[in-house]
């Protein structure tokens, strides 16, 4: 994992509440982006963002990994079920992909998953 992104409506209230409830150190917002250093000199940590989210992905968090074969990646997980939430995009070094695996299925007390 190489890094995280935390997507809120209200990024700035989130980015307040993380530093102050975690102590993580929180930049001035770039382009509705607050970028999070979570480690210190002490302890190290896993950088990452909070953001407001997309429309069509308003909450919840992105999980950052490297890889060093995109293609492959993205084969293997949609051969063990996951779904393309959002096509690649690729950017100078690094190429972006949305992909959503339900891993544990639970049954709430009604029964349901």
């Amino acid at each position: 994992m190489v890094g995280f992104k935390l997507n809120s409506q209200n990024p700035e209230e989130a980015a307040a509440f993380y530093s102050k409830v975690f102590g993580w150190e929180v930049a001035a917002p770039n382009w509705n982006n607050w970028e999070v250093t979570t480690g210190n000199e002490e302890q190290t940590g896993i950088n990452g963002g909070i953001g407001k989210g997309p429309s069509d992905y308003p909450h919840g968090t992105w999980i950052q990994i490297g890889v060093d074969a995109i293609d492959e990646i993205i084969a293997q997980a949609k051969n063990n079920g996951a779904t393309i939430l959002r096509e690649g995009m690729e950017f100078n070094d690094l190429y972006l992909a949305y992909l959503f695996g339900r891993f544990n299925r639970h049954r709430n007390r009604f029964n349901s998953i």
